[in-house]
């Protein structure tokens, strides 16, 4: 037998008002409809559970017995409600924000304690993403927002605040002919193999090994590399070079390999990225961070 909690309550309603007008218009109902109400579950139960003659209403020694147990399982459902309720208020108050091996540092705390600044009860889980999902796991939802770096093979549908340009750095094996040097030019790297990345958009290989370069001389690209700790591997072996940004250089230290600044390379714009259309306070209140964060004269993009 199913039991229907809402005529349940209609039934608690009654005894606890003693009358089926009072209960009626704590219920919203008129008398009438209220009286079919609790018809329909005493034949649902075959047992009589009010006595209607008494004034004021109250149970029979059935409907006693009754309420008893229909009391527990009307809080217990209440509960259930209530925990359910309390699941999408911490899903509402927690946002998901994907990261890129190592750039979860600084930049990342500045804007999640300015957000929270604003928000006060936000909740920040932090995604790890794969080099070649920035930005598709934002417009799939599997993350909210999540700091991005160019290219982005497909901005569809996301908006790009920029939060801070990052120097180019390249990575070179300590016993390099260049591993000592302050810094570097482009064509100095002329000629070097530089690694790649087999899952990755071409694009975004080929912008980060500034390909093609000012002198016209073309790239050549080595073994392909998945992780970061692959990279440092692969260059520490002499395999290849490879062009990235200073957080890695920040970020990780290999005992044979070499960090070294590349003046002519354009910076790399790191942004937030979520999806245009979401207007939740929590996204909102990470943009305006990362606005508060952002370089003097840079605008978000919209797509």
């Amino acid at each position: 037998m199913d039991l229907n909690l809402h005529l349940v309550r209609y039934l608690v309603a009654v005894v606890d008002e003693g009358h089926f007008g009072r209960a009626a218009d704590k219920l919203y109902v008129s008398a009438p409809a209220l009286s079919q109400q609790i018809r329909k579950l005493e034949r649902t139960l075959g047992a009589e559970l009010l006595d209607r003659s008494a004034h004021p209403v109250r149970p029979t020694p059935v409907g006693r017995r009754f309420l008893d147990e229909a009391r527990q399982a009307l809080a217990a459902a209440d509960r259930a409600v209530a925990a359910v309720e309390a699941h999408r208020r911490e899903l509402a108050a927690t946002l998901r924000v994907g990261f890129m091996s190592a750039s979860a540092g600084p930049l990342v705390r500045n804007i999640v304690d300015t957000a929270r600044r604003e928000e006060p009860g936000l909740s920040i889980r932090m995604v790890e993403l794969p080099w070649s999902e920035q930005a598709t796991t934002v417009r799939d939802g599997e993350v909210d927002a999540a700091l991005v770096r160019p290219p982005i093979a497909d901005a569809t549908g996301l908006r790009l605040d920029v939060v801070h340009h990052e120097p180019r750095v390249v990575a070179l094996p300590v016993t390099h002919r260049l591993a000592s040097r302050d810094a570097v030019e482009l064509a100095d790297l002329d000629g070097e193999i530089h690694l790649t990345d087999d899952d990755a958009d071409p694009a975004w290989v080929r912008w980060w090994a500034c390909d093609p370069r000012p002198s016209g001389i073309p790239v050549r690209y080595g073994p392909s590399v998945r992780t970061m700790d692959e990279m440092l591997e692969a260059v520490a072996g002499g395999q290849a070079i490879v062009i990235t940004g200073s957080f890695v250089a920040d970020g990780y230290r290999h005992p044979h390999v070499a960090f070294v600044p590349i003046i002519d390379a354009e910076p790399c714009p790191i942004s937030l990225c979520t999806r245009a259309a979401d207007t939740s306070p929590l996204v909102g209140a990470l943009r305006n961070a990362a606005r508060a964060l952002r370089p003097p004269q840079t605008d978000c993009v919209d797509n």
